[in-house]
Protein backbone atom coordinates (compact mmCIF):
# COMPACT_ATOMS: atom_id res chain seq x y z
CA UNK A 1 0.00 0.00 0.00
CA UNK A 2 1.15 3.53 -0.77
CA UNK A 3 -0.47 5.19 2.23
CA UNK A 4 -0.97 8.95 1.94
CA UNK A 5 -0.77 10.09 5.55
CA UNK A 6 -1.93 13.65 4.80
CA UNK A 7 -3.74 15.09 1.79
CA UNK A 8 -6.12 17.92 1.02
CA UNK A 9 -7.39 16.15 -2.08
CA UNK A 10 -10.38 13.87 -2.39
CA UNK A 11 -8.86 10.76 -3.92
CA UNK A 12 -10.15 7.71 -5.74
CA UNK A 13 -6.72 6.20 -6.40
CA UNK A 14 -7.56 3.06 -4.47
CA UNK A 15 -4.66 3.76 -2.10
CA UNK A 16 -5.41 4.53 1.57
CA UNK A 17 -5.32 8.26 2.29
CA UNK A 18 -6.09 10.45 5.29
CA UNK A 19 -7.91 13.46 3.91
CA UNK A 20 -7.64 16.63 5.93
CA UNK A 21 -11.03 18.31 6.15
CA UNK A 22 -12.17 21.87 6.67
CA UNK A 23 -14.98 22.36 9.18
CA UNK A 24 -17.61 22.90 6.43
CA UNK A 25 -16.41 19.71 4.71
CA UNK A 26 -16.59 17.85 8.03
CA UNK A 27 -20.21 18.95 8.45
CA UNK A 28 -20.99 17.17 5.18
CA UNK A 29 -18.79 14.09 5.68
CA UNK A 30 -19.74 13.22 9.23
CA UNK A 31 -23.46 13.69 8.61
CA UNK A 32 -23.27 11.18 5.74
CA UNK A 33 -22.12 7.60 5.19
CA UNK A 34 -19.21 8.68 2.99
CA UNK A 35 -16.36 6.22 3.26
CA UNK A 36 -12.77 7.23 3.95
CA UNK A 37 -10.23 8.17 6.58
CA UNK A 38 -10.19 11.77 7.77
CA UNK A 39 -8.41 14.26 10.00
CA UNK A 40 -9.62 17.61 11.26
CA UNK A 41 -8.25 20.39 13.42
CA UNK A 42 -7.54 24.08 13.82
CA UNK A 43 -4.65 25.04 11.51
CA UNK A 44 -2.42 27.73 13.09
CA UNK A 45 -3.27 30.09 10.23
CA UNK A 46 -6.90 29.93 11.35
CA UNK A 47 -6.46 29.51 15.10
CA UNK A 48 -8.11 32.91 15.50
CA UNK A 49 -11.36 31.36 14.28
CA UNK A 50 -11.42 29.00 17.27
CA UNK A 51 -14.70 28.94 19.18
CA UNK A 52 -16.02 26.67 21.91
CA UNK A 53 -18.86 25.71 19.55
CA UNK A 54 -16.42 24.51 16.87
CA UNK A 55 -14.33 22.70 19.49
CA UNK A 56 -17.48 20.93 20.67
CA UNK A 57 -18.19 19.85 17.09
CA UNK A 58 -14.62 18.59 16.74
CA UNK A 59 -15.00 16.52 19.89
CA UNK A 60 -18.29 15.01 18.67
CA UNK A 61 -16.86 14.16 15.22
CA UNK A 62 -13.72 12.69 16.77
CA UNK A 63 -15.81 9.79 18.05
CA UNK A 64 -16.55 8.76 14.45
CA UNK A 65 -14.53 5.71 13.39
CA UNK A 66 -13.55 7.50 10.16
CA UNK A 67 -11.87 10.26 12.18
CA UNK A 68 -8.34 8.88 12.62
CA UNK A 69 -6.16 11.88 13.53
CA UNK A 70 -6.39 15.36 15.04
CA UNK A 71 -5.00 18.10 12.83
CA UNK A 72 -3.46 19.49 11.02
CA UNK A 73 -2.69 21.74 13.93
CA UNK A 74 0.37 23.33 15.43
CA UNK A 75 2.48 26.48 15.44
CA UNK A 76 3.54 28.82 12.63
CA UNK A 77 5.61 31.99 13.07
CA UNK A 78 4.31 33.18 9.68
CA UNK A 79 0.70 33.07 10.84
CA UNK A 80 -1.03 36.38 11.46
CA UNK A 81 -2.67 34.87 14.55
CA UNK A 82 -0.87 35.93 17.78
CA UNK A 83 1.49 33.19 18.91
CA UNK A 84 -0.04 32.90 22.37
CA UNK A 85 -3.41 32.22 20.76
CA UNK A 86 -1.85 29.56 18.54
CA UNK A 87 -0.36 27.93 21.64
CA UNK A 88 -3.67 27.88 23.48
CA UNK A 89 -5.55 26.37 20.54
CA UNK A 90 -2.80 23.83 19.87
CA UNK A 91 -2.77 22.71 23.52
CA UNK A 92 -6.52 22.11 23.41
CA UNK A 93 -6.02 19.82 20.43
CA UNK A 94 -3.17 17.98 22.13
CA UNK A 95 -5.49 17.33 25.06
CA UNK A 96 -8.17 16.06 22.65
CA UNK A 97 -5.66 13.76 20.93
CA UNK A 98 -4.75 12.24 24.30
CA UNK A 99 -8.39 11.90 25.35
CA UNK A 100 -9.56 10.10 22.22
CA UNK A 101 -6.30 8.11 21.77
CA UNK A 102 -5.71 9.29 18.21
CA UNK A 103 -2.51 10.78 16.70
CA UNK A 104 -1.72 14.40 16.03
CA UNK A 105 -0.87 15.72 12.54
CA UNK A 106 1.45 18.65 13.27
CA UNK A 107 2.07 21.75 11.16
CA UNK A 108 5.20 23.55 12.34
CA UNK A 109 6.95 26.53 10.74
CA UNK A 110 9.70 28.44 12.54
CA UNK A 111 8.52 27.11 15.88
CA UNK A 112 10.37 23.87 16.46
CA UNK A 113 11.98 24.92 19.74
CA UNK A 114 8.56 25.79 21.14
CA UNK A 115 7.12 22.56 19.74
CA UNK A 116 9.77 20.40 21.38
CA UNK A 117 9.45 22.27 24.69
CA UNK A 118 5.70 21.77 24.65
CA UNK A 119 6.05 18.06 23.95
CA UNK A 120 8.57 17.69 26.76
CA UNK A 121 6.32 19.59 29.16
CA UNK A 122 3.07 17.76 28.33
CA UNK A 123 4.47 14.22 27.92
CA UNK A 124 1.84 13.12 25.36
CA UNK A 125 1.44 9.42 24.68
CA UNK A 126 -0.17 9.69 21.25
CA UNK A 127 2.08 9.91 18.16
CA UNK A 128 2.96 13.32 16.77
CA UNK A 129 3.53 13.27 13.00
CA UNK A 130 5.18 16.46 11.70
CA UNK A 131 3.78 16.75 8.21
CA UNK A 132 5.52 18.24 5.18
CA UNK A 133 8.93 18.16 6.82
CA UNK A 134 11.57 20.02 4.76
CA UNK A 135 14.16 20.76 7.43
CA UNK A 136 17.84 19.88 7.52
CA UNK A 137 19.03 16.56 9.00
CA UNK A 138 20.10 18.29 12.23
CA UNK A 139 16.52 19.44 12.79
CA UNK A 140 15.21 16.04 11.76
CA UNK A 141 17.44 14.48 14.41
CA UNK A 142 16.09 16.86 17.06
CA UNK A 143 12.50 16.06 16.08
CA UNK A 144 13.15 12.33 16.21
CA UNK A 145 14.94 12.70 19.56
CA UNK A 146 11.86 14.54 20.85
CA UNK A 147 9.77 11.51 19.89
CA UNK A 148 8.13 12.88 16.75
CA UNK A 149 7.66 11.07 13.45
CA UNK A 150 8.26 12.86 10.15
CA UNK A 151 6.14 12.92 7.02
CA UNK A 152 7.73 13.90 3.71
CA UNK A 153 5.99 15.20 0.60
CA UNK A 154 6.96 16.44 -2.84
CA UNK A 155 9.65 18.79 -1.50
CA UNK A 156 12.10 17.39 1.06
CA UNK A 157 15.70 17.35 2.17
CA UNK A 158 17.16 14.01 1.01
CA UNK A 159 19.61 13.92 3.93
CA UNK A 160 16.73 14.27 6.37
CA UNK A 161 14.94 11.37 4.70
CA UNK A 162 18.14 9.35 4.94
CA UNK A 163 18.52 9.85 8.72
CA UNK A 164 14.86 9.13 9.52
CA UNK A 165 14.20 5.52 10.61
CA UNK A 166 11.67 3.78 8.41
CA UNK A 167 9.40 3.21 11.41
CA UNK A 168 9.17 6.98 11.92
CA UNK A 169 8.90 7.94 8.24
CA UNK A 170 5.59 8.74 6.56
CA UNK A 171 4.76 9.95 3.06
CA UNK A 172 2.13 12.46 1.94
CA UNK A 173 0.81 14.39 -1.04
CA UNK A 174 -0.50 17.36 0.99
CA UNK A 175 -1.48 19.78 -1.82
CA UNK A 176 0.85 18.34 -4.48
CA UNK A 177 -0.43 17.36 -7.90
CA UNK A 178 2.01 14.43 -7.95
CA UNK A 179 0.58 11.01 -7.18
CA UNK A 180 1.39 9.34 -3.89
CA UNK A 181 3.15 6.60 -5.87
CA UNK A 182 5.51 9.12 -7.46
CA UNK A 183 6.35 10.65 -4.09
CA UNK A 184 6.97 7.22 -2.55
CA UNK A 185 9.40 6.50 -5.36
CA UNK A 186 11.29 9.76 -4.72
CA UNK A 187 11.45 9.09 -0.99
CA UNK A 188 12.65 5.51 -1.44
CA UNK A 189 15.40 6.73 -3.77
CA UNK A 190 16.58 9.25 -1.14
CA UNK A 191 16.32 6.57 1.54
CA UNK A 192 18.27 4.03 -0.55
CA UNK A 193 15.62 1.38 0.03
CA UNK A 194 12.93 -0.49 -1.83
CA UNK A 195 9.68 1.41 -2.01
CA UNK A 196 7.96 -1.55 -0.32
CA UNK A 197 10.14 -0.98 2.76
CA UNK A 198 8.41 2.33 3.49
CA UNK A 199 5.76 0.71 5.65
CA UNK A 200 5.14 3.12 8.55
CA UNK A 201 1.97 4.35 6.87
CA UNK A 202 0.86 0.79 6.17
CA UNK A 203 1.34 -0.12 9.83
CA UNK A 204 -0.58 3.01 10.82
CA UNK A 205 -3.53 2.10 8.60
CA UNK A 206 -3.48 -1.52 9.78
CA UNK A 207 -3.66 -0.38 13.40
CA UNK A 208 -6.39 2.11 12.54
CA UNK A 209 -8.49 -0.58 10.89
CA UNK A 210 -8.03 -2.88 13.88
CA UNK A 211 -9.29 -0.09 16.12
CA UNK A 212 -12.30 0.47 13.83
CA UNK A 213 -13.37 -3.13 13.39
CA UNK A 214 -12.54 -4.52 16.83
Amino acid sequence: MFVDIHTHHATDSGQPAIRNLTFPEADTVFSSDQEGLFSLGFHPWYAGEFTIQLMDKLMVWSADERFVAVGECGLDKNSKVPFDVQLQVFERQIILSEKILKPLIVHCVGSFNELFQLKKHLHPHQPWIIHGFRGKPELAGQALQAGCSLSFGEHFNPESVHVTPIGSLFVETDQSQLSITEIYQSISYAKHCNVQDLDAGENFIRQTRQNIYH
